[in-house]
């Protein structure tokens, strides 16, 4: 499976168990070690926990491999890790806290969209 089409699953996984704010971000010029970071906001523990176990069983169905999952026990961010496609749940007070989006912004216009929609609560 290559990288578009995991990141597809992916999406469409999280989709389907209604996660919030879904963002792909190519990091494919910024680091060797993967292609895309998906983020991802769960409303609860419970649903970033069943939003990581349907992005692991829907990329094992389709023959994919979960490289490793970290945080499943505290649910406030988890982590789930694909190999090229990084997969990233958190609750939303936890996402607007480390801000990945703005640590991997590409460009100093997204850089400042993310900041400015951190300061502003989106």
């Amino acid at each position: 499976m290559n990288t578009s089409q995991l990141e597809k699953l992916v999406v469409a996984a999280l989709e389907d168990i209604k996660a919030q704010n879904i963002e792909v971000i190519n990091t494919a010029k910024l680091t060797a070690q993967f292609e895309r970071i998906v983020v991802a906001s769960g409303e609860s523990n419970r649903q970033t926990r069943a939003l990581a176990r349907n992005v692991q069983n829907k990329v094992k169905e389709a023959g994919g491999e979960v490289i490793g999952v970290e945080g499943e026990e505290t649910g406030e961010w988890v982590l789930v890790d694909l190999g090229d496609v990084v997969v990233h749940i958190m609750q939303p007070a936890i996402r607007s806290h480390y801000n990945i989006e703005e640590l991997w912004a590409t460009t100093p216009a997204a850089r400042r969209k993310a900041a400015e929609a951190a300061r502003s609560g989106e």
